[in-house]
């Protein structure tokens, strides 16, 4: 999976010292009255808490986890929250086998693989969206031949068995003669799975000969330096540097959609806008410092996503990640 580059982890620090400062300037004298209007933390937001919350998985939502994490150990220094980064698929292997509380994933849990794993080991879980990327296709600011790719496009040139080299080569538009430079994630990332899942029709299908780095920075300095370059990568990181890169609308089959935060929330932008979830063990909500930095999470997702730069959920899709965490409880205690 992506290893984030390390402005953002210190993005995700920041953060940790934000939520400490507001929870220590806050207080806990009015928590209970709090509590009792949200009907969330009732029983455990007036006791300091104590024990361990595992998490792992995907190094995409590693950074939401470890930024809720932080916030949350200034108000309840006695919780331990881990937070490894194996990969969506490490993570469910581990979460599937007992030995997480919390499994993070830049994609649903896959329903013939590993949801059957999860049954035969008696795990009952509930999936939580936590957060929204679009994942962006870029180009150098001097490509003035190409605004929009067809997904079919994208397909003809990142496909396993593509030999194109060259941007006349590419079907479907008329393009100079002007050499094709490919640069992405490597195969360790989720957003490379998630990629040539849905361009590609089939998870890790890709031709190899590009400029592959877990390191997004080295993907924008390979399309910034070389005229006919093409890239992909998270969105957010696009909004950072669309100073050195142009941005390409994308064409899933009903018309051309710039990438754009808007886009990815209402779901026009397909087929690169992607869902981040976390995926909680409903045996751990019986645990109260489980319970407890659960609700953290919930209450303070707009500021980790927009803080972790991440396209934050709509209000609507918050109150329902709230909502779906509430009911696992409640079935948790009955």
């Amino acid at each position: 999976m992506r290893i984030r580059p390390s402005h953002r982890l210190v993005l995700v620090g920041l953060l940790g010292l934000v939520l400490a400062i507001a929870a220590a300037g806050c207080g806990r004298e009015d928590t209970n009255d709090a509590s009792a209007a949200s009907g969330a933390g009732s029983d455990t937001a007036a006791e300091q808490l104590s024990g361990t919350v595992e998490a792992d998985g995907s190094s995409t939502v590693g950074p939401l986890t470890t930024a809720a994490a932080e916030g949350f150990r200034a108000e309840q220094p006695g919780v331990n929250v881990t937070v490894g980064i194996s990969g969506t698929g490490g993570g469910f292997e581990r979460f599937c086998n007992g030995e997480t509380d919390i499994s993070d994933a830049s994609r649903p849990i896959k329903e013939d693989e590993e949801a059957p794993i999860c049954a035969d080991n008696g795990i009952d879980y509930t999936e939580i969206k936590v957060a929204t990327d679009a994942l962006t296709v870029v180009v150098n600011p001097g490509n003035d031949w190409v605004d929009c790719l067809t997904t079919d496009q994208l397909a003809a040139i990142w496909g396993p068995d593509s030999k194109i080299a060259n941007w006349r080569d590419v079907p479907g538009g008329d393009y100079p003669d002007q050499k094709l430079v490919l640069a992405g994630p490597g195969t360790d990332s989720g957003t490379f799975d998630y990629f040539t899942d849905v361009i590609n029709g089939e998870e890790g299908a890709s031709r190899s000969d590009y400029t592959a780095s877990e390191d997004d920075n080295v993907i924008v300095q390979a399309v910034e330096g070389d005229k006919g370059a093409l890239g992909y990568f998270g969105y957010t990181y696009y909004e950072e540097n669309q100073d050195k890169l142009k941005a390409l609308a994308v064409d899933g089959g009903s018309g051309c959609v710039d990438p754009s935060a808007e886009a990815a929330q209402d779901g026009s932008y397909a087929p690169l806008s992607r869902p981040l979830f976390i995926y909680v063990k409903n045996e751990s909500l019986t645990r109260p410092e489980v319970v407890g930095f659960l609700r953290y999470y919930m209450e303070n997702l707009a500021t980790v996503a927009q803080t972790a730069q991440y396209i934050e959920l709509t209000p609507d899709e918050e109150q329902a990640a709230s909502d779906a965490l509430e009911q696992a409880i409640g079935a948790a205690r009955r």
